[in-house]
């Protein structure tokens, strides 16, 4: 009998959820939340009986025993700083995610909900590779301002376990290799791996504008905005993250409703949908520096990349660094099922949450 895992991924409106027996998917849902049913609650961590309760009558009604688990991971929530890979859950994260959350975050539940839920059937709970996991190098923590360190928010997540995928398809050690991977999504980041380590990401507010985020834009004609008085400070946080990038231009932010604006004619649609192509280009260029131009491949993932066009145009960009390989989709349940695997299997190492150490990945 191969280990049983419950993977669960909280999002703003939904709760994802698959069981995985090894590395085979026995089964998964997506568990929907109506705007009606979470303006109920305050804050999201007042969802988190809803939706642990939700998940429980899902897989009854799906015939698993939840007593057949044995382990539970969960979606890294906005936790300080910490390293990739597993952390075990414990009291010290629960307190943080639930008392003193740095950001309110739908994610932040999927450690809470892990944890309970384990805690009831006796095996262990986990995150893997938190939005926060931080490994930066000093030179890349620098800014022109004293005042603001550079911080690491990225698609780690899926962006580590598409370079391991890439890796075991290759027969190469991830340790071994240097490789950026661009996940293309509702918002884009690029981070480069050198050897085994996510040395420098292009986060979303740093670099290509994506479907929902603006992307780098000059800081002193967004200072002028925000002094102008004709935009709230929450009405400028939008136009950076939910209201910028494509759907500020086409008012979509499906890039299949671009492609077919292109199809019909559209100028506009094709200057923006080309400049995209141009700035991620640009982004993992940037990121090759890094790796002083040793770079064993380039991995384009997330929703995006299932455009072959869009990542043909790409390729042509950039293939000159590194040859292309693209593996499409968000894969987070996946992703964090295979991260609990390895742990259960001894092949990683988990690492024990404290406050203090959280602080510092030295």
């Amino acid at each position: 009998m191969g280990y049983k895992i419950l993977a669960i991924n909280p999002g703003s409106t939904s709760t994802k959820i698959a069981v995985y027996e090894d590395e085979k998917m026995l089964f998964s849902k997506s568990i929907d939340h109506s705007a009606s049913e979470l303006e109920k609650y305050k804050n999201i961590t007042d969802q988190f009986e809803m939706r642990k309760d939700k998940i429980i009558n899902t897989l009854e009604e799906s015939d698993f025993k939840v007593e057949d688990l044995n382990a539970i991971v969960g979606r890294g929530g906005i936790l300080p700083p910490v390293k990739s890979g597993a952390y075990l859950v414990n009291d010290a994260m629960v307190d943080r995610l639930r008392n003193r959350p740095i950001v309110e975050h739908a994610s932040n539940l999927g450690a809470l909900i892990s944890y309970e839920i384990a805690k009831n059937i006796g095996v262990n709970a986990y995150i893997y590779d938190s939005v926060a996991v931080d490994e930066l190098t000093d030179v890349a923590r620098v800014l022109g301002f004293p005042e603001i360190e550079r911080t690491c928010l990225s698609h780690a997540l899926n962006s580590r376990a598409m370079a391991m995928k890439f890796c075991k398809e290759n027969n190469v050690d991830y340790k071994d290799v240097n490789l950026i991977v661009a996940h293309l999504g509702g918002g884009i980041t690029i981070a480069a791996h050198e050897k085994g380590r996510m040395v420098d990401v292009v986060s979303d507010d740093e670099g290509p504008f994506s479907p929902e985020r603006s992307g780098r834009i000059p800081v002193k004609k967004v200072v002028d905005m925000c002094f102008s008085k004709d935009y709230t400070h929450k009405e400028m946080l939008k136009k950076i993250r939910g209201k910028g990038g494509i759907v500020a231009h086409l008012d979509t932010v499906d890039i299949r409703e671009v492609e077919a604006m292109i199809e019909n004619g559209d100028e506009k649609a094709k200057l923006i949908y080309d400049a995209l192509i141009y700035q991620v280009g640009k982004g993992i260029g940037e990121l090759a520096t890094v790796l002083k131009g040793e770079v064993d491949a380039i991995i384009l993932t997330g929703g995006i990349a299932y455009s072959k066009k869009l990542t043909k145009a790409l390729s042509e960009r950039v293939n000159f660094i590194a040859p292309v390989i693209t593996l499409p989709g968000e894969n987070e349940l996946e992703a964090l099922a295979l991260g609990a695997l390895r742990i259960l299997r001894e092949e990683e190492n988990y690492r024990e949450y404290e406050e203090v150490l959280a602080q510092s990945l030295n």
